[in-house]
């Protein structure tokens, strides 16, 4: 049995893991505070030198001439889907299976969404189902690396370059994933990547980024996310744009962050091994799988059951926080009954919405944690 030898879950009476905690983080990181101190002292609060920075180390971390901080990673996609400067009305490919921003920047850009379904082992866009779903209208693929699996973009490329339509990559949950040895986000014409607090690569608010190999892609971008003005100008108003920028603060942040990002995404894999090890005679769930010749960034590790929403409770009455990624799949929200899909149409994201549950996997969590977590779910399955 796995675990044998180790305390019963009932052993800890007063245990409470909550799903994500960033103090602890932020207790281990007093640099941070000085790093605010240092920015505040200066009195620049929008761009400056650590923006400045920050795009420059990103860039270099993953090899790529060109990195644009944005508000957010929602603003990163949307100035993408603007900057390739598409037909309006383009049809757009896009997993049903993924967080809401990326279909929704679709439609605010002026394009279509056109859904499709995802694998059923590793919930990622596969190029059969993508190749079936391009038309004379298709101007590009988005594809997810979601949960910090990489989706099979190599074979996306060239799927998308036989057919002369764009690869865009929606990197908000891959931050340093692999697809054989390169970072996901320099396969496509350009990534969008977010930094959300509970990212691998987490602001302290909101914060993104757009990585390009493309010098005149980035110009066009800069200049959207600037109200439509090449930086530096301020009134040069070349087109109409947004206002997108990455917080000053915020970039000040992530630099010392990414100083240790290898370090977070290495806790993080340990853990989802540890899960892997501990669960893995409990026939009841699917543990999360990983593709090959890619490595896994673990942002989230999502398992599935039939018995979801019991075990859920379960979980919680036990003092262990767990989330839902996603409660519906993106096809049969409100916002997209226009198209009038049905459960057939997506068959794996439709069953992915009543089967996953996402468990603790931040950097912080302590073995003993895990161990807890891993014996409560035996508690139920096994019972």
């Amino acid at each position: 049995m796995r675990g044998s030898g180790r305390k019963n879950f009932r052993d800890y009476p007063d245990m409470h893991i909550p799903f994500f905690d960033l103090t602890r983080q932020l207790q281990s990181w007093p640099e941070l505070n000085e790093t605010v101190r240092q920015v505040m002292e200066r009195g620049q609060f929008i761009g400056g030198e650590p923006v400045q920075q920050f795009e420059k180390n990103f860039a270099k971390r993953l090899n790529i001439p060109y990195c644009i901080g944005t508000a957010n990673g929602t603003d990163a996609l949307y100035l993408i889907l603007k900057a390739l400067q598409l037909p309006a009305g383009s049809e757009i490919i896009t997993p049903a299976w993924s967080c809401m921003p990326t279909a929704e920047t679709i439609v605010l850009a002026g394009h279509q969404p056109v859904f499709c379904d995802v694998d059923d082992d590793y919930m990622v866009l596969t190029p059969e189902t993508v190749e079936c779903k391009i038309t004379s209208r298709t101007r590009a693929v988005i594809a997810v690396h979601l949960y910090g699996q990489a989706a099979p973009v190599h074979q996306l490329k060239q799927l998308c370059e036989a057919h002369h339509i764009h690869l865009i990559e929606d990197c908000a949950q891959a931050h340093l994933t692999l697809e054989d040895g390169k970072p996901v986000g320099t396969f496509g014409a350009a990534a969008a990547f977010s930094f959300y607090p509970t990212k691998n690569l987490g602001a302290l608010g909101d914060a993104g980024c757009v990585i390009t190999a493309n010098a005149e892609l980035a110009l066009r971008i800069r200049m959207l996310a600037n109200h439509g003005s090449p930086p530096p100008e301020q009134y040069d108003y070349q087109s109409t744009g947004i206002n997108s920028r990455l917080d000053t603060i915020q970039a000040a942040l992530l630099n010392v962050k990414l100083t240790r990002l290898d370090e977070l995404n290495r806790k993080r894999r340990s853990i989802a091994e540890r899960y892997n090890y501990l669960l893995s005679e409990l026939n009841e769930i699917r543990l999360p799988r990983e593709r090959a010749n890619t490595c896994h960034t673990w942002h989230i590790y999502c398992i599935r059951s039939g018995r979801r929403d019991a075990l859920r409770e379960h979980l919680s009455r036990n003092g262990v926080g767990s989330h839902i990624h996603y409660p519906v799949a993106l096809p049969f929200t409100p916002a997209f009954a226009y198209l009038k899909h049905s459960v057939a149409d997506f068959p794996v994201a439709a069953q992915l919405a009543q089967e996953v549950l996402s468990l603790p996997v931040f950097p912080e969590l302590t073995p003993e944690e895990v161990e807890f977590i891993a014996e409560s779910l035996r508690s139920f399955l096994k019972a």
